[in-house]
């Protein structure tokens, strides 16, 4: 992405204490009062099937959004659309008001739109303070040119070098720092991916099912970070499929069903919405699919 079409960001301002969802409509495609991403028109087809065909979509800056549905329902490739690893037959989306349409996922992330994966991503055969470092944005020593000349670059790795070391505290990660990414624990790696994504100063951080394959102790761990992301002005967008999970920590949640949005809404709002509940379960849904376990 050029420097003229990188949004600048915005700053990370603490959340007002007006609710910024008390006006939004519980309908698909709902305006935000302040946006932060706008898709518009999205459409991706694999053959004859139609994976993603999302009329209107928009995420509330400062916010934690769920974007849940059952398997199928489109959420990752949605997701892979956005922030540039795949491409729509049709449709537009910005962030924060600039278009991402054909930007690389390198670009998408300079913009300040960072994402975790479903299954991690981190280096195996790289140390969790190599995968940290890999993160910094904008760093002198990776120009060929300028890596042969240590002056040039020494005192910003010493300063991404403390910045990995304090996030790493924040994670719990700090005694592996030296060890190998993957000698880490499924959880961990979780952790090890949201706190390399930090290293970019991200406005946004988009996590597809973060909480898929890790154990009860780290997923509090994990709801916690997540919680923790808002506090400081990162607007958090995620995947989800654990109800629970997205009832305690999310402000809105958006739902699809066969590459559609069907509903938006605070939480339990959502959760007694009977098209998710035959999203989930068809019409035989006697049972409460959101009671606490």
């Amino acid at each position: 992405m050029t420097d003229k079409a990188t949004p600048a960001k915005s700053g990370k301002n603490p959340k007002s204490s007006k609710d910024p969802f008390a006006n939004v409509p519980h309908e698909p495609g709902a305006p935000k009062m302040d946006k932060i991403i706008v898709a518009d028109h999205v459409k991706r087809r694999f053959g004859g099937l139609t994976a993603v065909d999302v009329a209107h979509f928009e995420v509330q800056r400062n916010a934690i959004t769920a974007l849940i549905g059952p398997n199928g329902a489109g959420k990752s490739t949605f997701f892979n659309l956005l922030t540039g690893f795949d491409r729509p037959q049709e449709g537009e989306w910005s962030f924060n008001g600039f278009s991402l349409h054909s930007k690389s996922p390198a670009q998408v992330a300079r913009s300040g739109m960072v994402r975790t994966f479903q299954l991690t991503k981190a280096l195996s055969r790289m140390t969790v303070m190599e995968n940290m470092r890999l993160g910094a944005a904008q760093q002198v020593g990776e120009n060929f040119f300028r890596a042969l000349f240590p002056a040039l670059w020494r005192k910003q790795e010493a300063e991404i070098t403390a910045k990995a070391e304090e996030l790493l505290v924040r994670f719990k990660l700090d005694a592996k720092k030296n060890d190998y990414a993957g000698e880490l624990s499924g959880g961990q790696r979780k952790l090890l991916e949201m706190a390399r994504a930090l290293m970019s100063d991200p406005e946004i951080v988009m996590l597809d099912e973060p909480m898929a394959g890790v154990n009860p102790a780290l997923t509090e761990s994990l709801l916690d970070h997540i919680v923790e992301l808002k506090k400081e002005g990162v607007t958090v967008l995620f995947v989800e499929h654990d109800m629970h999970m997205v009832r305690r920590i999310s402000d809105w949640v958006v739902v699809m069903a066969e590459g559609k949005i069907i509903a938006e809404g605070p939480p339990d709002t959502v959760m007694a919405n009977a098209a998710v509940q035959d999203a989930y379960l068809g019409s035989h849904h006697d049972t409460d699919l959101f009671e606490e376990r």
